[in-house]
């Protein structure tokens, strides 16, 4: 198939492009502040939520994430998943300061629900974005870099976030979270990838 046939804008095969290499760095602002899962139970635990009820919360957090995927699905592929991902920053940025500024155990189940709704925004959605940024012949690089990047950025995230939770508490994890996913996302509209 020609270059032409393939039907996608952006760098010619061979080439990831700036589109790609502009989105990497918004990966980079928002993964330093997305610590591992668990800092949410952790949290939660904090609250007052009683230790059998944690599967419960996982259990709500699913089922807003099964319920939501399908439409945010459609939303993406009518509108574009450079609509879609800046959202799902926005609701993850909710979703931190929420539990940054939480004092009350029942706060973390809206909370918990919203994380839902976030990672049906993004994770699957920027992974299909990554496939859009670069020629067919390039995905399987692109996403290799998508996913060592990402990878790569888990372990720091957590220990970072595990110390702040030490040094000053156990919201302040949340506020960096809340802030790298305010600072991604405005890259995101600045760098338009």
């Amino acid at each position: 198939m020609s270059w032409e046939g393939m039907k996608v804008r952006g760098a010619p095969p061979g080439e990831l492009g700036g589109r790609f290499w502009r989105f990497v760095p918004i990966l980079v602002c928002f993964g330093i502040g997305n610590s591992s899962d668990a800092f949410l139970i952790l949290r939660s635990r904090h609250l007052g939520i009683g230790e059998g009820s944690i599967p419960l919360l996982y259990l709500t957090f699913n089922v807003v994430y099964a319920a939501v995927s399908f439409p945010v699905g459609v939303l993406s592929d009518a509108f574009g998943r450079r609509r879609v991902i800046p959202l799902g920053y926005a609701v993850f940025a909710l979703v931190y300061l929420g539990f940054a500024r939480a004092d009350r155990a029942w706060e973390a189940w809206p909370l918990f629900a919203l994380y839902g709704i976030y990672y049906a925004l993004t994770e699957r959605i920027q992974r299909a974005f990554v496939a859009d940024l670069v020629p067919a012949a390039d995905r399987g690089r692109a996403f290799g870099i998508y996913h060592a990047v990402v990878g790569a950025l888990a372990l720091p995230a957590s220990l970072l976030a595990g110390w702040l939770w030490d040094a000053a508490g156990p919201a302040a994890p949340f506020w960096l979270g809340g802030a790298s996913a305010a600072l991604a996302l405005l890259l995101f509209l600045l760098l338009r990838p």
